[in-house]
């Protein structure tokens, strides 16, 4: 079991809109300034979506490069772009986000029923970014929704080799309607398939929406890593929206220490994934 936790912040993300939820972040200096508070308290990673002038979902090249030159000015943050986008993105503007540089990407292992939409992830296009992340010296984050992806991760992992920095990484993706629950039960049985996988792989777990604390407790109890944030969650209690990420970071920080499993630099996470 690891002595430090990996804090992952997705303040974002493509599916809740700006109206519904003012406190979300859409802006590059709302981003930013939400990047260096998260940091402060203990996020090493921060999972990044962006979205457009109107506060749409957006995988512009142009904005993206600018994200990320801004981010990595701003904070010693790991900056992770999504590569999954909203479920409507075209797979050629997914693999673009690679040409923004960042130093990680997300990799989602296998198409999901998400709520009413379906988000499609081909074989092809799975081994096509990853094989695009080992050539660009990108880390993926392998995204699980469904304990079917971790024998698909075992497949392209044995096909087409390790990623880049030989880490293997993964984040469970639970609560998803379409996907997997968000219960301990399930995130046992995931943890213990990967033991399928390369030895010392590591596991962040991100809970949606009502199924957030007990998946981070389920998380650092087997000794994996959390990932919180807006993207996933916009309710911080029963009838208690989230004012900002900061609030879902210091939770998250103030359980890793509970567990004496303290935040890990971002120096230490770099170690850690590879980077």
């Amino acid at each position: 079991m690891t002595t430090g936790t990996l804090i992952t912040v997705a303040p974002t993300g493509a599916e809740s809109a700006k109206a519904e939820v003012p406190a979300l972040p859409v802006t590059l200096d709302e981003l930013l300034l939400t990047a260096k508070e998260c940091e402060a308290l203990g996020a090493a990673v921060i999972h990044v979506h962006i979205r457009d002038d109107e506060a749409r979902p957006t995988l512009d090249q142009g904005r993206l490069r600018e994200t990320v030159a801004a981010l990595r000015q701003s904070t010693d943050l790991i900056v992770q772009l999504s590569s999954g986008g909203a479920v409507t993105d075209p797979e050629a503007a997914r693999l673009a986000v690679l040409d923004a540089g960042p130093d990680m990407a997300s990799c989602t292992m296998g198409t999901v029923n998400f709520g009413d939409d379906v988000f499609l992830n081909r074989w092809e296009f799975i081994v096509d970014l990853h094989t695009r992340m080992q050539e660009r010296g990108v880390v993926p984050e392998y995204e699980i929704f469904d304990l079917g992806h971790l024998t698909a991760l075992q497949r392209l992992l044995g096909k087409y080799g390790l990623p880049h920095g030989g880490h293997v990484h993964v984040d469970f993706v639970m609560g998803v309607p379409g996907g997997m629950p968000g219960t301990t039960a399930t995130l046992v049985a995931a943890q213990q398939m990967l033991r399928d996988l390369p030895e010392g792989t590591t596991f962040s777990a991100t809970g949606i929406g009502r199924s957030t604390i007990p998946v981070m407790l389920a998380s650092l109890s087997a000794g994996g890593h959390l990932r919180v944030g807006m993207e996933d969650t916009v309710t911080y209690a029963k009838g208690r929206p989230v004012e900002s990420n900061m609030q879902l970071v210091a939770r998250a920080v103030g359980f890793a220490q509970l567990a004496q499993r303290p935040p890990l630099t971002t120096t230490a996470a770099r170690a850690l994934l590879g980077l």
